[in-house]
């Protein structure tokens, strides 16, 4: 049954994922100007923060597979919106009716898993639905991009949609056999939103889950500029992507995943966020591309040593009866930390060298302190 919170979890990042090269061209060919777009893009994101956040509160309150049939019928309907959209303003709404209900899977999906692998085997566990989450990130553009050449941004949308629906269906079956018994609500009703915030641990894999997705958006905005500059199409631009995704996946599934059962995580977490800040430095002061795939490689090889670090983190930092809401707060980060780090670089008007920089100099600083108040 792992396996099919694994392809859950595969199907939300698909989702996410899908919709980067196919937003921004929907929202012009229906007429939207480059601010209405920037807003489109922004939108699911800025939505998805609160579903995360709902969706942790509602998990303690009523048990993940509630949430979690909620999410997944409510994502489909809202993927099946798009064919009714027929103006900017439209999708507008639909993109935040989307963020939203979207927002509602995953913390559900990962609360479930979390409670039913034992501990000792927690670290493989996060480090497989690591490997699921970068197949999404690999999968998801170059699928959407395709069908959208040869269909439209909308069959894409729809077809991701019946395959969310597809999923519901199956979820509603398959997890009703063994769905978690809940705690009493006394001992959820203690842990306020205050003393999860208290909690170092809990903190630490909050910083981690920013700091990580504050990368990928630089990584997004940045890379593509970086490989223009030196004369490449944007192809490129994606198989470097892949390289980092290809990288994690393999770190994820062969046998090194047993590292993080054996390790403390706030190593692995201080030794994966060092080598994405190293990779960040080299990649803003190399021209070379054949240099530029290997940085990218020791980019994966960071994600993948972060990634289950911060997941095991939160896990053996936090109970079961108020789990849902760290892993609301959890991936609540994960979506701010990509709009900051895209924007914030935007804002200061840097270009690539100076970005990749910045980046750099901020995660080894992340790093050293997370090293120095490991006790």
């Amino acid at each position: 049954m792992h396996f099919f919170i694994y392809i859950i979890i595969f199907f939300s990042f698909f989702d996410l994922f899908s919709q980067l090269p196919i937003m921004s061209p929907f929202a012009e060919s229906l007429g939207a100007t480059p601010f209405i777009t920037g807003l489109v893009v922004g939108m699911y994101s800025l939505s998805n923060t609160f579903g995360n956040i709902i969706s942790g509160f509602l998990t303690d309150k009523k048990g993940p597979f509630y949430i979690l049939i909620i999410g997944l019928f409510a994502t489909s309907f809202s993927l099946f919106l798009y064919q009714l959209v027929s103006d900017p303003t439209g999708l507008l709404v639909v993109r935040f009716i989307h963020g939203l209900v979207a927002g509602l899977i995953v913390p559900a999906a990962f609360t479930y898993s979390a409670n039913k692998t034992s501990k000792e085997k927690r670290g493989k566990g996060v480090a497989l639905s690591g490997a699921f989450v970068g197949l999404a990130a690999i999968a998801g553009p170059a699928t959407s991009g395709i069908l959208a050449s040869k269909k439209s941004e909308v069959f894409v949308l729809g077809m991701t949609g019946s395959i969310m629906l597809v999923l519901s269906i199956l979820a509603l079956v398959l997890l009703r056999k063994i769905a978690i018994e809940r705690k009493d609500k006394e001992a959820s009703s203690q842990h306020t939103v205050l003393s999860i915030f208290q909690h170092t641990g809990i903190v630490k894999s909050f910083a981690g889950a920013f700091f990580l997705m504050f990368s990928q958006g630089v990584l997004a905005y940045m890379l593509p500029l970086k490989v223009l500059h030196l004369g490449f199409d944007s192809k490129t631009s994606g198989f470097l992507l892949s390289t980092f995704g290809l990288v994690a996946i393999l770190v994820f599934i062969l046998p090194t995943n047993r590292i993080f059962d054996r390790v403390k995580p706030v190593y692995t977490f201080t030794f994966g966020m060092c080598m994405m800040g190293i990779s960040m430095l080299l990649l803003g002061q190399t021209d070379s591309l054949n240099l530029l795939y290997v940085w990218m490689g020791l980019y994966g090889i960071g994600f993948a040593f972060l990634f289950p670090s911060i997941n095991t983190l939160l896990i053996d930092s936090s109970e079961q009866s108020y789990r849902g809401k760290a892993y609301g707060y959890f991936y609540a980060f994960f979506s701010i930390g990509v709009v900051m780090g895209s924007s914030i670089t935007g804002f200061l008007e840097l270009d690539a060298t100076s970005g990749f920089t910045m980046t750099g100099i901020i995660l080894l600083i992340v790093s050293t302190l997370i090293i120095a108040t490991r006790k």
